[in-house]
């Protein structure tokens, strides 16, 4: 009972966390969002581009929303493999995000609002 046991020289043990293969963004996953972005990006442009008249707004702001949707489901995708955006820290590391980086992505976001809901306002 007294024996030493030989001590692991720099090896750690494994866990099955270890053996769990990453998470990756599955292509069954990626289809059904990249033809939603498709299908709102084409209501969106389509009737901004060739009709002139007060339904192309109303198909254009649906193709909108559809698209902005897309771009929720992506992002909620990403979130859940372990994805963040460009510069953020990921989840659960404990670091905190840095405030000019958030107004940056905002401002952003707010920019491309602009854009589109004054292209829809110049059609009526």
């Amino acid at each position: 009972m007294g024996e030493d046991l030989p001590e692991e020289s720099g090896e750690r043990a494994e866990s099955y966390g270890e053996l769990r293969p990453p998470r990756r963004l599955r292509v069954l996953h990626i289809v059904p969002i990249v033809l939603l972005g498709l299908l709102g990006s084409l209501m969106f442009a389509f009737p901004l581009a060739f009709t002139f008249d007060d339904g192309g707004a109303v198909v254009a702001m649906t193709g909108l929303l559809i698209g902005c949707s897309a771009a929720g489901l992506g992002m909620m995708a990403a979130l859940r493999v372990g994805y963040t955006l460009p510069g953020l820290p990921s989840r659960g590391s404990g670091r905190r995000p840095d405030w000019r980086l958030i107004t940056l992505y905002g401002l952003g976001i707010a920019a491309l609002a602009a854009l589109a809901v004054s292209r829809v306002a110049l059609l009526r």
